[in-house]
């Protein structure tokens, strides 16, 4: 398959991606004739999204909290106190339909990997990347055998991920040290949050995982990424939506606008870097590289200026290892003879899309357990087209 005509981020030239077996095979100024191609105008084309944090079976949560915390302990006594009718709801729902929808809310916007935190998720087959080469930590607080979890030997190749320093208090600060102290076997710690983190304590982790939407609504504040950034590598994470909106484009935005990360580092902080971080063949559009791409409308704009205007109303691909697994409804005809899959016909923004899977029987399902859960996308009734 053929990729015409779109623009990659730092390269405004025009280029075509050639796909073959779930690789990129070469991106070149012109295309390769090939009778499975779609042709793009004034499109934008870049990597699947890598979101180095979400809890896949939190995603059917509204945002639980009244007020400003001092620490992530704080938040989740209180609203087990205070939304525990509503904790219940959720949770009465099976979680492999909880963890599906998870998926999707991450696919809509053109996630093709997520890093799902706690344990394993139960589905067998997802559409993107669930990444789970990791030991998933809770933390130091609500962990109570975190100690021994993080010293196992038999985990020792495989990085430790936990939240910590989730906190604007002394408290949330001295864990980080807590963690460092006894990470005896130097396992690679990638942490969560890191709110109350300074540079010196930075140095100790492979990586930090920033999640600025959930940090400023449960903490009125953020990591100071902008000093913690020459000392470990950022990636970038939505959580759940128990403490951030469905769509990571939100989030991006908000986070362009601290300026702590230069419109570069941000773009790496949800490509390649978590990518390396990760050690997975994507991130980045290059032969040889798995083919997770998303093309959306540039609107007008070229290289970042356009990526960082994008909704999921502006996405019109997104394929996940050369398999096409949404679609903008302006793509249909393109596509008659080249897809054979089964998808659904939803509605974001003011657009159809095309998606795999059957996204209404899944919202039907849920809405059994819990009838007035709420989904971005309208039910059981779509616009006229």
């Amino acid at each position: 398959m053929v990729l015409n005509k779109v623009m990659i981020p730092g390269n405004d030239a025009v280029v075509s991606i050639s796909i073959s077996e779930g690789k990129i095979k070469q991106v070149s100024p012109s295309h390769t004739d090939d009778h499975e191609q779609l042709t793009f105008v004034n499109a934008i084309a870049f990597p699947g999204l890598i979101n180095s944090h979400d809890h896949l079976d939190f995603n059917l949560f509204p945002q639980l909290g009244n007020k400003t915390y001092e620490s992530y302990t704080e938040w989740g006594k209180h609203i087990h106190r205070v939304y525990a009718g509503e904790i219940a709801s959720v949770l009465k729902i099976p979680i492999a339909l909880r963890e599906r929808w998870g998926v999707y809310k991450n696919l809509l916007c053109g996630v093709t990997t997520v890093v799902n935190h706690g344990e394993k998720a139960t589905i067998n087959d997802p559409l993107i990347t669930i990444f789970d080469n990791c030991q998933s930590i809770h933390s130091v607080r609500f962990e109570k055998n975190w100690k021994k979890r993080l010293n196992n030997p038999l985990k020792i190749n495989k990085p430790a991920v936990i939240h910590i320093g989730e906190g604007t208090n002394d408290i949330a600060h001295t864990e980080i040290d807590e963690l460092i102290k006894w990470n005896i076997l130097k396992r690679k710690l990638i942490g969560i949050h890191g709110v109350a983190m300074d540079p010196q304590q930075a140095k100790h982790f492979e990586a930090l995982v920033w999640c600025p939407e959930s940090n400023y609504f449960l903490l009125n504040k953020t990591a100071a990424i902008d000093e913690l950034k020459s000392k470990t590598t950022i990636l970038f994470g939505t959580d759940s939506t128990l403490t951030g909106h469905w769509d990571i484009w939100h989030h991006i935005r908000l986070a362009r606008k601290t300026q702590m990360l230069n419109d570069d580092e941000l773009y790496s902080s949800l490509t390649s870097s978590p990518a390396q971080t990760w050690e997975l063949n994507s991130g980045s559009i290059t032969s040889g590289f798995d083919a997770d791409i998303v093309i959306a409308k540039a609107k007008g704009k070229v290289g970042l200026q356009a990526f960082y205007n994008i909704t999921p109303n502006d996405i019109l691909l997104v394929m996940h290892k050369g398999v096409i697994l949404l679609f903008d409804e302006s793509l249909y005809h393109q596509l008659t003879g080249i897809i054979t899959q089964n998808y659904s016909k939803v509605f974001t923004g003011n657009h159809f899309k095309y998606v795999m899977g059957d996204i209404p029987g899944l919202i039907a399902e849920i809405k059994g357990y819990k009838p007035d859960a709420g989904f971005p996308i309208p039910y059981p009734a779509l616009p006229a087209a």
